[in-house]
């Protein structure tokens, strides 16, 4: 039934193998019925039913398959690699439902690699000194965070980290001073390819994103006195 994730299909992987082989629109319309059967409509699925599992969970994440999912055509206006097509396919829930809200979960379905990220990414100036500036002033509280997530099995993904932050040269204690340095907050879970083709994907996302839970419970107490722009 719609809606109800049941896996991706077994030709979904190969699919992408064969799309970045030709990078062609002309086969890409060929073999549409193949890409929206096997990838684009079980995503959409996957998305819709995590929306609800975690509506019952209390994640405050949600998303359905016209506002979640990214195009997999490429955005090649301003690069030098014109290929029309990724070889991966994504999609966002969020507090909202849109790709725009800050705390989210994301999903990757690719060629190279499946992964799901529970992030802050890349937040806004005034939502990323405020983080800052809270790893900072309360020191405990965020090693705290930090080792609720050890325990589920998540550490801060540092890559992107800047070489300093300025204002908060007099942070000197190592585990702060690095976290600062971070561009985003997010922690990532490896998804078995094997395993995109069974509707056992949700309840592992479902369990990834409640063990990720704590981060989005900082950010979002954070975000809360962070003023609108």
């Amino acid at each position: 039934m719609a809606g109800t994730f049941n896996g991706f299909g077994q030709k979904a992987i190969p699919f992408l193998k064969a799309l970045d082989f030709h990078q062609s629109r002309e086969w890409f319309q060929e073999n549409r019925d193949l890409y929206e059967r096997e990838l684009y409509e079980p995503f959409g699925d996957l998305v819709e039913t995590l929306s609800e599992r975690f509506a019952a969970a209390g994640l405050g994440l949600r998303g359905d398959r016209k506002k979640s999912l990214f195009r997999i055509n490429r955005d090649v206006r301003f690069s030098k690699d014109k290929r029309p097509y990724n070889s991966h396919l994504s999609a966002i829930l969020s507090p909202d439902g849109t790709k725009m809200e800050q705390g989210v979960l994301f999903v990757f379905i690719g060629l190279d690699r499946c992964f799901a990220g529970v992030a802050w990414w890349q937040p806004g100036p005034e939502l990323l000194q405020a983080m800052r500036k809270a790893i900072a002033t309360k020191p405990a509280e965020f090693r705290s965070l930090i080792g609720t997530l050890k325990k589920a099995g998540l550490e801060l993904d540092t890559e992107g980290c800047m070489k300093r932050a300025r204002g908060f040269e007099h942070v000197t204690e190592a585990d702060l001073a690095q976290a600062i340095r971070n561009r985003h907050f997010a922690v990532r879970h490896t998804i078995d390819p094997a395993g995109i083709h069974t509707p056992a994907l949700v309840e592992e996302l479902v369990d990834f994103s409640l063990r990720a839970k704590p981060l989005l419970d900082w950010g979002r107490a954070i975000e809360g006195k962070v003023p609108e722009e």
